[in-house]
C-alpha cells in the first residue's frame, strides 16, 4: 500500500506573499548580557537561537540548491529562491551575535563546534551512487527541514505576539531582531512543506522525520540552555530545569508547553498545511515597522537610486 497522502492539504491561498531577503543589520554594543532584565533563564533559552540557526540555516541553503532541479512548479521554485535568500541572511545575522556574547565573557564555540559537526557531518552530504541511495537521503533532508520549518513558523507566530518580554522590559533591538526572522518565518512557513510535499510526500517519511527533527530540537535546546546558564560569568551556579521553562511559559516569557505539545498532532494530521497557522498579516505589519527591515529597504532604495 502506497504510504502517500489519501488527501491533499489545502493551502490558504491568501496567505501566499511574494518572498525577498532583506538585508538587515544589527548594532549589539548596547545590549546586555542579560537582554530580558533579571532573567537569565529566559535570556539563555532564547539565546540558543544564535546557537543553532547559523549552522542549521546554512545547511538548509545547501539541501536546497541540490534539490532546486527536482522542482517542476515554476511558482514553487520561486518560492524555494526566496526562502534560500531569506534563510542565508538568517544565518549570517544570528552568527553576528556570537561575537558579542565573547565579549562578554560567554564564548559558545565549545557548543556551536558540535552543532556544526551535527550538519555538515551528520546530516551532510555522503559518498552515495547516483540513482535511488542518493535521492532517498536528499529526501530524507527536505523531510527534516519541513519538520524542523513547522517549529520555526511556530516560534516566529510566538515571538510577534511575546508582549510580556516587551512588558519586562526587554533589550530593544534583540527583540527585533528575533520579530524581523519571526514575521519572515511565519511568512515563507508554507515553503517547506509544499517542496515535500512536490518532491516526495510519503506521509511515513512525514512522521518518521518529525519525531527525529522533535527529539532533537528539544535535546538541543535544553543542552544549549544548559551550557549557557552553567557557562555565564555571572552566574557561580547557573541551573537550568524543566520547571523553569513550564513556569516561564505560563508567564508568556517563554512558549507555553501546553501550546507546543498541541502543535504536535496538527503537523501529523492528514490534512495540515502550515498556511492554516499564524498569520501572514501580522507578519508583513510587523516587518513594516521593524526598524532593521525599514533601514533595509532604505537602504536598498538609496543603493537603486
Amino acid at each position: 500500500m502506497s504510504n502517500k497522502q489519501a488527501r491533499v492539504p489545502r493551502p490558504v491561498e491568501s496567505e501566499r506573499v511574494p518572498l525577498k531577503a532583506r538585508k538587515v543589520s544589527f548594532s549589539w554594543e548596547d545590549t546586555p548580557l542579560h537582554w530580558v532584565p533579571g532573567d537569565p533563564f529566559t535570556t539563555h533559552t532564547i539565546n540558543v537561537l544564535h546557537l543553532l540557526l547559523p549552522a542549521g540555516e546554512r545547511w538548509f541553503v545547501h539541501v536546497y540548491k541540490q534539490v532546486l532541479p527536482y522542482i517542476r512548479d515554476e511558482r514553487l521554485r520561486a518560492d524555494v529562491i526566496g526562502f534560500i535568500g531569506q534563510e542565508a541572511i538568517h544565518s549570517q545575522a544570528h552568527d553576528e551575535v556570537l561575537p558579542h556574547l565573547r565579549e562578554q565573557g560567554l564564548d559558545p564555540t565549545p557548543y556551536t563546534a558540535q552543532v556544526d559537526w551535527l550538519f555538515e557531518k551528520l546530516l551532510g552530504d555522503r559518498t552515495l551512487p547516483p540513482g535511488r541511495a542518493r535521492r532517498w537521503w536528499l529526501m530524507e533532508r527536505v523531510a527534516l527541514i519541513a519538520a524542523i520549518e513547522h517549529y520555526t513558523a511556530f516560534l516566529g507566530d510566538w515571538v510577534l505576539g511575546a508582549e510580556e518580554l516587551d512588558r519586562r522590559g526587554a533589550d530593544p533591538t534583540m527583540l527585533d531582531l528575533l520579530r524581523w526572522h519571526g514575521a519572515e518565518e511565519v511568512e515563507h512557513r508554507s515553503v517547506a512543506f509544499e517542496l515535500f510535499q512536490h518532491v516526495d510526500g510519503g506521509y511515513r517519511r512525514r512522521a518518521r522525520t518529525w519525531a527525529v527533527a522533535f527529539t532533537a530540537l528539544v535535546f538541543l535546546w535544553q543542552r544549549g540552555t544548559r551550557f549557557f546558564m552553567e557557562n555565564d560569568p555571572t552566574l557561580p551556579a547557573g541551573k537550568a530545569t524543566f520547571k523553569d521553562f513550564h513556569v516561564r511559559g505560563r508567564q508568556g516569557l517563554l512558549p507555553s508547553t501546553g501550546d507546543m505539545l498541541r502543535s504536535v498532532p496538527r503537523y501529523l494530521s492528514r490534512d495540515y498545511h502550515p498556511s492554516q497557522e499564524g498569520s501572514t498579516e501580522q507578519a508583513i505589519a510587523y516587518l513594516a515597522s521593524s526598524p532593521a527591515a525599514v533601514a533595509a529597504l532604505a537602504a536598498e532604495k538609496g543603493s537603486a537610486a
